[in-house]
């Protein structure tokens, strides 16, 4: 809801045009965004200003909010996979990490509808805001709209936070979280990442696709699940991201009676990558899953500006998009092996494993994997 509009009758107005608005938000940014008719454009600069500058934070929907949190927390632990995605993030970035940031009962029953308007009323200023427009309309009529409403928007004297760094040191640890009785060994691996704008972040795309990430062209694909038959899902990728590194991130999902051999399989693949080169006929099977989805960057306008908004955002070039696609058509074969030389590696792994380690078909210290630790993923109760 807004100032001028409760809950409620901002759903009734919005469905009855066929509009939407989403929000949402993360460590380094938060993102607005709403889709109407262009022949409403008043209406919907108008909705953009209410909900920008005025939200309500209607008591009634704070509560539901709070339940439907509180609810994930109970539920967080039902997921074998998805416990250890989460536990696999805090053990590369920290348990205390903002980029591993974990909700409990407390966190939640120390937040207050007072702390949301507060936060609000720091952050939401015009000079922290970027704003992009496509649709059928002239130029000029949108900038006077956009003056109308927010040409007396009040700058304030705040300064943001610099973006939280990453400490990393490269070691061998494993977690082992038990699910007792457990069929299914649910396994994550890798170290931290990269950022986009490596200069060299191209050739890994590449290199990615030929590793863990091109579907059933891919080396895991092929050498773990389709001859050795030992998992049913098996996936890996060197993942980046402009802020702040992201995660080189492996994952199987087999039967606790193949897990560790399946575990060291992935860590044989990924030291085959950086021993020999790749073929011509996987170098391009690693291009073509990128080159071939390119042409869906463009098929909006919606897409191409927002796009421009985050390349303003993060100080980019407006042709970086171009400039990546030219780089991995000239990649080669031993630029492939050069940056999984770099960036991969493969003796010091971290491991989260999930399942019955007395079903396991070897004893998880076979790995050699440094320290094994057992994770307790039990749930502080509510006070």
């Amino acid at each position: 809801g807004t100032e001028k509009w409760s809950p409620d009758e901002l759903d009734e107005l919005l469905e009855g045009l066929g509009a939407s608005v989403e929000t949402s938000g993360d460590v380094t940014f938060h993102n607005l965004s709403l889709n109407m008719l262009s022949s409403q454009k008043n209406l919907a600069v108008e909705l953009m200003d209410q909900i920008l500058r005025h939200p309500r934070f209607d008591e009634g929907r704070f509560e539901q909010s709070m339940i439907s949190y509180k609810s994930g927390i109970a539920r967080r632990n039902d997921n074998p996979s998805s416990v250890a995605s989460r536990e696999f993030r805090k053990m590369i970035y920290g348990k205390d990490s903002v980029y591993a940031a974990q909700t409990e009962y407390s966190d939640l029953a120390n937040i207050k509808r007072e702390d949301l308007i507060k936060f609000h009323k720091r952050y939401y200023k015009p000079e922290f805001v970027m704003m992009s427009i496509c649709g059928d309309f002239k130029m000029e009529e949108m900038v006077s709209l956009l003056k109308e409403h927010f040409e007396k928007w009040e700058k304030g004297n705040e300064t943001l936070p610099p973006i939280p760094q990453v400490k990393y040191d490269f070691d061998q640890r494993v977690g082992y979280i038990e699910f007792k009785d457990a069929k299914q060994a649910n396994i994550f691996l890798g170290h931290i990442g990269g950022l986009s704008y490596d200069k060299d972040a191209p050739q890994r795309i590449v290199m990615n696709n030929i590793l863990g990430a091109g579907g059933f062209n891919s080396r895991y694909f092929n050498i773990i699940r389709s001859k050795a038959g030992l998992c049913y899902n098996v996936y890996g990728v060197y993942d980046s991201n402009f802020t702040y590194p992201g995660m080189f991130i492996n994952m199987t999902g087999t039967n606790c009676s193949s897990a560790i051999k399946a575990t060291k399989m992935i860590k044989d693949v990924i030291k085959k990558l950086q021993e020999e080169e790749v073929s011509e006929e996987e170098l391009n099977s690693g291009k073509q899953p990128y080159l071939n989805k390119f042409v869906f960057n463009f098929d909006s306008k919606e897409k191409i500006v927002n796009r421009m908004l985050t390349y303003d955002l993060f100080g980019l070039p407006y042709d970086f998009l171009q400039q990546q696609k030219e780089a991995v058509e000239k990649t080669t074969a031993a630029d492939v092996k050069a940056v999984a030389n770099k960036y991969l590696k493969p003796d010091k792994l971290r491991i989260i494993i999930c399942g019955d380690k007395e079903l396991f078909d070897e004893p998880i210290e076979s790995l050699n994997n440094g320290k094994i630790d057992q994770i307790d993923i039990t749930i502080p109760e509510a006070k």
